[in-house]
């Protein structure tokens, strides 16, 4: 087991920082892989909204957020999320949750971030 802290990254879209032809989904996938090689890792990664196509079986981040799950880190996808984009009924890694869940994780972390 990796070392963790009680961080919670909560990733609200499919790329980062805005796409420009592609670019906002290499910056994502270099952001979802550097938290494989950094320590300590955080203790749950939160994806809703368009952040939740990211656990679906087509994602290019798929392997390492399935790294860190076996790390320890907590993935959670948001249902509701899944259902408005028609994902499959249950992500490719981690579980799914619901607003409730969210909230608790949210305000029970150290420090969130939100992407």
């Amino acid at each position: 087991m990796a070392q963790t802290k009680n961080i919670v990254i909560q990733i609200t879209n499919d790329s980062y920082g805005g796409d420009y032809g592609g670019l906002g989904e290499i910056l994502m996938k270099s952001y979802i892989y550097a938290l494989t090689e950094i320590e300590p890792y955080p203790k749950t990664v939160i994806f809703i909204n368009k952040g939740a196509k990211l656990t679906a079986a087509d994602s290019p981040v798929l392997d390492s957020l399935k790294q860190l799950e076996t790390a320890g880190v907590e993935i959670l996808t948001c249902g509701t999320c899944i259902n408005f984009f028609d994902l499959n009924e249950t992500p490719d890694v981690g579980s799914v949750t619901n607003m409730y869940v969210i909230v608790e994780k949210l305000n029970n972390a150290e420090n969130t971030i939100v992407i």
